[in-house]
């Protein structure tokens, strides 16, 4: 029952975190993109970068809630 719990938050924690900071990361490098719009090559590298470092933080709870399931 408490390993279900266990699951359960670090899926949803671990997806939590990231889905903000991918929001906020996001609108902000559009709206850089706007502002300066001969800036756009090097925002949209650091941005694809930048998301794909948050999404790691999602798949090492994607991996955390993998090892605790098989502990049930």
């Amino acid at each position: 029952m408490t390993i279900a719990l266990a699951v359960a938050l670090a899926i949803g924690l671990s997806t939590i975190g990231p889905g903000v900071g991918q929001g906020i990361a996001s609108a902000k490098a559009l709206e850089g993109m706007a502002r300066q719009p001969e800036m756009v090559g090097t925002l949209r590298t650091n941005l694809i970068l930048c998301l794909a470092f948050m999404e790691s933080l999602t798949i090492y709870g994607l991996l955390i809630a993998f090892l605790l399931m098989a502990k049930m």
